[in-house]
């Protein structure tokens, strides 16, 4: 069965193109509005949040290859909402305006759940723990939550992978929130809405739930002010980030340079 098409009034809403994504340039209150259409369609959709740290990975081997699920997943996206001030400003210095959603990604996230999930609602999350989905029945007791946790290794697991998009096949959720880290979320994402059989929008969440249930520490806003949410979550969290933010991020700059000056020369 081939993928169906995004809807249509998704195809119109106005991007700015940087480092290789189509980001979105709504306001927040219309990006919320674009997802809860979304929920409503007998179609899927997948919403992703790009930050330095997806962009680093879909410019190495083997993600750079248009070919791979996961750069093609990317591309597939309904919706690219930017969820990092440091590619910001980095469009910015290439007089590209680019907007990043209230903070972050899980801000958008929180606002979605708040203002959306009510009676009737179905909502899947496809990874996360035990005690992620009681939070969540906890919070919104009124909505049905189903759950699907694969085994680790998503990625180079075909497997677990069909498993995945089954579930959210025959799940039928409005809403479906992925919480297994990129790229895994959102090239499996991409492999649902090229099979064409599921409906509703899935939300690449990340870690959204932890810091929403309180599990993770959001950083102070003097902190987002200086856009060092970086740092200080490389501070919290040392041992998992110290690879991310202090050997893997810096290749942003190197990224956006090569871009900038090819986009000079044509």
């Amino acid at each position: 069965m081939t993928a169906a098409s995004p809807p249509e009034a998704a195809r119109r809403r106005p991007t700015v193109r940087f480092l290789g994504l189509d980001f979105t340039t709504l306001p927040d209150e219309e990006v919320l509005a674009a997802i809860r259409e979304m929920a409503e369609q007998e179609r899927f959709s997948y919403v992703i949040t790009p930050n330095v740290d997806h962009v680093v990975k879909l410019n190495q081997p083997p993600f750079n290859d248009p070919a791979h699920d996961v750069n093609r997943a990317y591309a597939d996206a309904t919706l690219h909402v930017c969820d990092s001030q440091i590619l910001a400003k980095l469009a910015r210095a290439s007089r590209i305006d680019l907007p990043v959603f209230r903070g972050s990604g899980s801000n958008m996230t929180r606002l979605f759940l708040e203002q959306n999930l009510r009676v009737g609602y179905r909502v899947a999350l496809v990874g996360g723990t035990e005690a992620q989905l009681l939070w969540l029945e906890s919070r919104w007791p009124e909505v049905k939550f189903v759950q699907h946790v694969p085994p680790m290794g998503v990625l180079t697991n075909p497997a677990a992978q069909e498993a995945i998009a089954q579930f959210v096949e025959e799940a039928r959720c409005d809403l479906v929130l992925f919480a297994l880290g990129a790229p895994q979320s959102e090239m499996v994402c991409g492999q649902i809405w090229r099979r064409g059989r599921a409906r509703g929008v899935a939300l690449c969440i990340g870690a959204s739930i932890e810091f929403l249930s309180g599990a993770k520490r959001y950083a102070p806003r003097w902190v987002h002010d200086y856009s060092l949410e970086w740092a200080f979550r490389l501070v919290t969290e040392p041992r998992r980030l110290w690879r991310r933010y202090l050997v893997d991020g810096p290749r942003i700059f190197a990224i956006w340079w090569r871009q900038r000056r090819r986009s000079e020369a044509n």
